[in-house]
């Protein structure tokens, strides 16, 4: 075969319809020799005739779509220097769009001899292509047609957290070879429950290409939620239903166009801190072969050794600039490729660790503000590590939002009846002010949640008090131990109809705060049909029916208050304003946008919020007094609504709030009683019994009743 020149850029592999451009950059490298395989594995090995500023490049006239491929670097081999160049293993492009095949664990897959006491510093010999994914030729060929980004507001944003393949692979009505798959994901039942459930954007757990773990393939396990990116820029071969020789990229995107098409974004959770080769005595898959200082976090003291701030092994090192290029070329691919909205960055604070401390304006922040790609879609960011300093709650930059750790913590303290909570979870419920006003940023920048795939379900939160992770292989030593949940009496299922109920009830209770409360809130998929994982807490290797969706078993009263409550924020401006709330009275309409109230109806003062013991608290929120405008510049106008939190174990009697608030009220939610009907009335359904100011009403214990005023909103 005659290779040409070629060009530097872009890196990768690039088909123009006649042939394919290969670049890689590597500064490591003497010389890198491109390896093409044939569907019987045959190798053909061709060295790559030019370099341009450390970029190895070349192109081969006819090299089509499909082809598979991978890199052998030669270069030096000192890892007393961090240098672990070795041609016998071959390597996957780190900008390749598209790998085919998983890793066969062998001694062939590390860089080092593995024979002994200092052995990592000899090179292996064994030749590591029969076990290791090739990279493959993607066709950049796509009808998008019409496709947009729907592009919703995020006031307006409701997300939802799942799993590509755990979220189909036991639906019935999705066709069984669909399952588990990109397409599955975009199948009409699938659709059709999102469209219902009144989500606007599904946060994808990662879909970059990743591997099963050398442990967990010992154990018979897998990786199941993915943590453990090897291609930045290929989506993962397994959830393609018919072939990974580059269709993944194909069903991806259409994917993509058809969640687009019922106006939900899709957001990816993207692992750009480390990647899948660990430290010293992992795999050589391509990074670390290809130029391990320039992409890697090495001790300074000792380069044989990895820094570590990811509990992984490895760390990507943000301040090489190559290492930035390849993380913003990823994002503006996944972008305008790909058409994706939005990323989640997992263990975000270890991208802002310039030397060591965490730098909020760090490299990878100032590039993020001024890219006019990336700069313009969803931005969340992982607040925390775990290397010294990484818990960074608020202090990301004001294009970002954030998984707001300490909405999560303080809701589920106020819930399970823990002291002093209730400051905080005013603070919560109102935006978290206290951590994100300070910098300009508004109430979206929190990105509430009460449960993630790290941790408990919502069915399991109210039911155990402790982790159950024997399956894991780990004796119950994984995950957490803060799990600040209360299991209402038993520790683990009951027949017990009292301790069922109360968990039902806490589960509406922790959903109507999520709901209601200001900022975006985030659902863990699956919470809404009742999912379980028996008290699993970190299910990140159980790929089987403990985490998989099951469509059998769903509680189905649970599912339409879950609907109705997404209705009910949808329909009232309230809820999810633009604005932070400022205690006072707003453009003219001479009451205060909010007042926290004790449950007898007074405003509370300084003496309530440090009552440590309290358990319930009311808020009066004021309709008219909505700051920002609408789309069109119009005034945005709502009913007023007063709501009552009651964790404690006692039930109250409430007095409304005086005619100042309102004169007329009707009861619109109450999260005891288990008719759903009951529970949340339709908003059509206006024929309950209007309440008057001052009269006192009963609210059960641990529950919450939302009221809303009656009144002209003209």
């Amino acid at each position: 075969m005659i290779t040409w020149p070629g060009q530097p850029f872009p890196l990768g592999a690039t088909y123009d319809g006649n042939g394919t451009n290969f670049s890689i950059f590597s500064e490591a490298a003497e010389r890198i020799e491109l390896c093409l395989f044939d569907d019987q594995d045959r190798e053909t090995v061709l060295p790559l005739p030019e370099i341009t500023a450390f970029i190895h490049h070349g192109y081969l006239p006819g090299v089509q779509p499909g082809q598979r491929y991978g890199y052998r670097v030669h270069g030096p081999w000192a890892p007393e220097r961090g240098l672990v160049c070795n041609p016998d293993k071959l390597l996957i492009d780190p900008y390749a769009k598209a790998v085919d095949g998983d890793v066969r664990w062998n001694d062939a897959v590390t860089a080092h001899d593995r024979g002994g006491s200092g052995s990592d510093l000899r090179p292996s010999l064994l030749d590591s292509a029969p076990f290791v994914p090739k990279s493959v030729v993607s066709s950049p060929y796509f009808d998008w047609g019409d496709d947009r980004h729907p592009r919703t507001a995020w006031h307006q944003t409701v997300l939802y957290e799942t799993h590509v393949r755990g979220m189909t692979m036991r639906h019935p009505d999705v066709a069984p070879e669909l399952r588990g798959t990109y397409s599955g994901l975009a199948s009409e039942p699938v659709i059709e429950h999102l469209r219902k459930l009144g989500v606007t954007a599904v946060e994808l757990m990662p879909v970059h290409q990743f591997i099963h773990d050398e442990r967990l393939a010992g154990l018979g396990m897998r990786n199941y939620w993915g943590y453990n990116s090897i291609a930045y820029l290929a989506p993962h071969h397994a959830y393609a239903s018919y072939g990974s020789r580059g269709q993944q990229v194909h069903e991806f995107k259409q994917m993509v166009k058809t969640l687009h098409a019922a106006g939900i974004e899709v957001i990816l959770d993207v692992v750009y801190n480390h990647t899948g080769e660990g430290n010293e005595q992992g795999p050589v898959l391509s990074l670390k072969g290809i130029d391990n200082p320039a992409y890697y976090r090495l001790d300074p003291r000792n380069p044989r050794w990895y820094v570590d701030y990811t509990g992984t092994g490895n760390s990507l090192n943000m301040r090489h600039p190559h290492v930035l290029q390849l993380i913003m070329d990823s994002l503006r691919y996944w972008v305008l490729d790909m058409h994706v909205d939005g990323f989640r960055f997992d263990l975000a604070a270890t991208l802002a660790r310039e030397l060591h401390d965490v730098d909020r304006l760090s490299s990878f922040f100032d590039l993020i503000q001024q890219d006019p790609v990336i700069s313009q879609v969803k931005l969340i960011a992982e607040p925390w590590d775990v290397g010294e300093g990484g818990y960074q709650v608020g202090n990301f930059p004001p294009l970002w939002s954030e998984w707001n750790g300490r909405y999560r913590d303080e809701v589920r303290d106020f819930w399970r009846g823990a002291d002093n909570t209730v400051a905080e979870f005013a603070y919560r419920f109102t935006g978290s002010s206290d951590l994100y006003q300070a910098n300009g940023r508004t109430p979206s920048a929190s990105i509430n949640f009460v449960t993630a795939h790290d941790g408990f379900t919502l069915r399991d939160l109210v039911t155990y008090n402790h982790k159950h992770n024997d399956a894991n292989g780990e004796d119950n030593r994984d995950g957490t131990d803060d799990n600040r949940s209360w299991n209402c009496g038993v520790e683990g299922e009951t027949n017990d109809p009292v301790i069922a109920a109360r968990r039902r009830r806490q589960r509406r209770n922790l959903l109507v705060t999520l709901l209601l409360s200001q900022g975006v809130p985030m659902l863990l998929g699956g919470d809404e049909l009742g999912r379980t994982q028996r008290g699993n807490n970190n299910a990140y290797n159980q790929d089987n029916e403990l985490s998989w969706f099951d469509w059998s078993d769903v509680d189905e009263d649970f599912l339409e208050f879950t609907r109705r409550l997404t209705r009910l924020r949808r329909h009232h401006p309230v809820f999810r304003r633009r604005r932070w709330f400022q205690g006072r009275p707003i453009m003219g309409s001479g009451r205060e946008d909010i007042v926290w109230l004790t449950p007898r109806g007074i405003p509370m003062t300084e003496d309530d919020w440090r009552v440590g013991f309290a358990r319930s608290i009311a808020v009066y929120l004021n309709g008219r007094a909505i700051p920002a405008r609408g789309p069109r510049g119009e005034e945005v106008v709502d009913n007023s609504f007063f709501v009552v939190f009651n964790a404690s174990d006692d039930d109250l009697q409430v007095r409304l709030p005086g005619p100042s608030f309102g004169q007329r009220w009707v009861k619109v939610l109450d999260t005891y009683p288990d008719d759903v009907e009951h529970a949340l009335p339709r908003e059509e359904r206006v024929t309950l019994q209007l309440l008057r100011h001052g009269a006192p009403l009963p609210v059960r214990d641990r529950s919450v009743v939302l009221f809303r005023s009656v009144e002209d909103l003209r």
